[in-house]
Order: C-alpha cells, then structure tokens, then sequence
C-alpha cells in the first residue's frame, strides 16, 4: 500500500540548500518520501532527524545510521533534540496535515469517504477523539471549532442540530454525523461541506493549529543562522500561520521597531511560494492545494 506520495518532493528538500555535512530535522515523516530524499543528499557525516506522532509511521523507518526517527509530536521539537543531544540543526522540512495512509485507512476516520467510529487522531494514544468533540463539547464550543477551523456559515444551526440529536443517542460513526447534519448539505455541496467539517473536528482533535505555532517559534531557538525552514501546507489556516511567522517571527500585530525604525525579524523569505504543477496535482490530488514556502534564519 502505498504510504504517502512526497509533495512537491524536489522543490522542498530543494529549499533547504543541504550541505552533505549538516543536520536536518523531518518533523513530520510519514512514509518517508521526504527523509529518503534528504539523506541522498547527505554524506557520511550528515544526519537526519525525523519525527512522527502517529505509531504506523515507526514502520517505515529507514536502515540508516545517520536516521533517527522519534515518535512525538513535532510540537516537542526542541525537547527531543535536546535530549538526543542535538542543540542546533541546519534545515527543518515540514510537510502539514493528514498523510494519504491516514486517509486511506477507513477506520482512523480521517476520511469522508467511509463509514467509521469518530476518531481522528494521528496520536492514538491519547484519549480525546472525534467523538468526544462531537459528544461532549458544549453548543458554544461546537460552534466555534466549526467556525474557526472549518469556516463554516452554518457553523452555529450545526452545532444545535448536534447537541439536540445527541440527546436522543450519542453520535459514534461518521454515518451518524452525516445524517445529523444532512439538512446542511445539499447534493452539489455535500463533499466541499463534509470536507470542511472533517477539517474543524480534525484540527481541534490533534490541535493542529496550536501545534503548529509551538513548533514554528521553537524552529526560531534551533536553527543555525543560515538554517532554512521547508514548509509545506494544506489549507489558509496552516498557510497563514506559516507566511506571518516567516513575515516577522509573530502570528498576531507587528514587530516593535527600534529608535531607527528598524524592525528585526528572525527569517527572510527565499523567493515566493511554489505550488505543484499541473502534472504533479493529476498524479497525485491530494496535492492540488499544497504551498510550499521557504524561509532562511537571519
């Protein structure tokens, strides 16, 4: 089975300008596309770092004495350097969102296109799924993950008709959800509605947004001057983070300028972002909204 197809493979490890004697972390390594590729271009000496929350990843770790894969969330960035005994790395290459393995696999509920359990968690250890988000939270919050993470309009009538059909009996599949919901999706609107709600429930779930931005300032304390960071996301979210952060090291406001009206911000970007060509996205569809930008700690 195939694991996960690298996007935009080349242009990625590309960006991070690797020296055959460096250090490279892959926080997010999944099937390993990417990994395989950055010790190809390593030397004897280089060494590579990868992370994976998700225990089906350890599978395919590589027989590598230069590869050391770490089963954490990359939130943990610098802890588990530190720890391995890593305190500054050269490059960082980050590729967001759900692997095509997750997706593919019908009963880690990643997917709208299977009937499964709420679940959606890439760490299956922890004990807070789909489920709970869906059974638990209280109209407010509902409304507010659907909202903010899935930009839905219908965000609050959706999380009423959820919170008034779970008391008749809880909601367990995806099925279930479906059909409480179905008056919110119209036949030529179903998968773009069904795709964006997955979304809010899946972000809230992992904390992908909050993760993301843990990992982001923390890349700021590891990185060489001269370090490249090499990231890949899916949607505005993930991807407005990532701009902002390469912008000026911050997510919200402005930097504070100095008595010169200088600001210091700790990245400069390196060229404008790329998305994958048309011969990419047919080969593989997942990654028809992938954007990849390249940043450079100053």
């Amino acid at each position: 089975m195939e694991y996960h197809n690298p996007v935009l493979l080349q242009e990625t490890v590309e960006g991070l300008s690797i020296k055959p004697d460096g250090v490279y972390v892959d926080v997010t390594f999944g099937g390993g596309g990417h990994s395989r590729e950055i010790l190809n271009r390593l030397g004897p000496t280089g060494k590579l770092i990868a992370f994976d929350q998700d225990k089906d990843a350890l599978q395919n770790a590589l027989d590598d004495s230069r590869f050391l894969l770490i089963n954490q969330n990359f939130r943990f960035l610098k802890q588990f350097l530190r720890f391995n005994g890593f305190k500054k790395v050269d490059g960082i290459l980050g590729d967001f969102g759900v692997s095509s393995h997750q997706f593919d696999v019908a009963e880690r509920g990643f997917s709208t296109r299977f009937e499964a359990d709420l679940d959606m968690r890439m760490n299956r250890d922890s004990n807070f799924s789909a489920y709970t988000v869906v059974n638990k939270y209280e109209e407010a919050q509902l409304r507010s993950v659907l909202s903010n993470y899935g930009e839905l309009r219908s965000a609050a009538g959706m999380a009423r008709v959820i919170v008034e059909a779970r008391q008749e009996e809880k909601i367990k599949t995806s099925e279930q959800l479906k059909k409480v919901l179905s008056r919110f999706l119209p036949p030529h609107k179903a998968n773009k509605l069904l795709a964006q709600i997955y979304q809010a429930i899946r972000i809230e779930v992992n904390q992908e947004l909050e993760a993301l931005k843990e990992f982001l300032l923390q890349t700021k304390e590891v990185l060489e001057p001269g370090g490249r960071i090499s990231l890949i996301s899916y949607h505005s979210l993930e991807d407005r983070l990532v701009k902002r952060f390469i912008r000026n090291g911050m997510f919200e406001g402005e930097p504070e300028k100095d008595v010169f009206g200088r600001v210091e911000v700790p990245f400069k970007p390196i060229g404008k972002f790329i998305t994958p060509s048309d011969e990419e996205i047919k080969e593989n569809n997942r990654a028809r909204s992938a954007k990849l930008r390249i940043a450079e700690k100053n």
